[in-house]
């Protein structure tokens, strides 16, 4: 359920920025997306922060290359990520990947218990997120 989803969107995502952003305050506002078959790219278009919008829109995206790279780029960003507030939404950037493992619950025999194991994180450093930089993440060999 609502539970369930809270905890693995928590622990798993590919977040260029992750914030309280509302795509439904400005009809300009887009999130749009495009799969080329060799490349998977995500954009957030002048969207805004959730009763913030003085602040001025946001644009930037997420690309995962079928290689593997994945690259964050930040088009158009008003303000300093470390200025927006956490307190209605997490404030992040990076990446993060988990697994859940529904076991039996000894309490209750018909019932199990979800458990969440994070693998990997990877946190941007928020206060070098600016317009018109980009970050890239390359995969070691294998």
């Amino acid at each position: 359920g609502d539970v369930i989803h809270r905890m693995l969107t928590a622990t798993q995502y590919i977040a260029p920025l992750m914030a309280n952003f509302n795509p439904s305050y400005s009809r300009n506002s887009t999130v749009r997306y495009l799969d080329n078959g060799t490349v998977f790219v995500v954009q957030w278009d002048k969207v805004y922060l959730q009763g913030k919008e003085d602040l001025g829109s946001f644009t930037f995206q997420a690309a995962l290359h079928r290689s593997g790279r994945i690259v964050f780029g930040y088009k158009e960003i008003p303000v300093p990520v470390l200025q927006i507030s956490a307190s209605q939404h997490p404030v992040k950037a990076g990446l993060s990947d988990a697994f859940m493992v529904l076991n039996p619950s000894p309490d209750v025999p018909e019932s199990r218990r979800r458990t969440i194991y994070e693998y990997h994180r990877v946190e941007l450093d928020t206060s070098r997120i600016s317009s018109l930089s980009a970050v890239e993440f390359t995969p070691l060999p294998s």
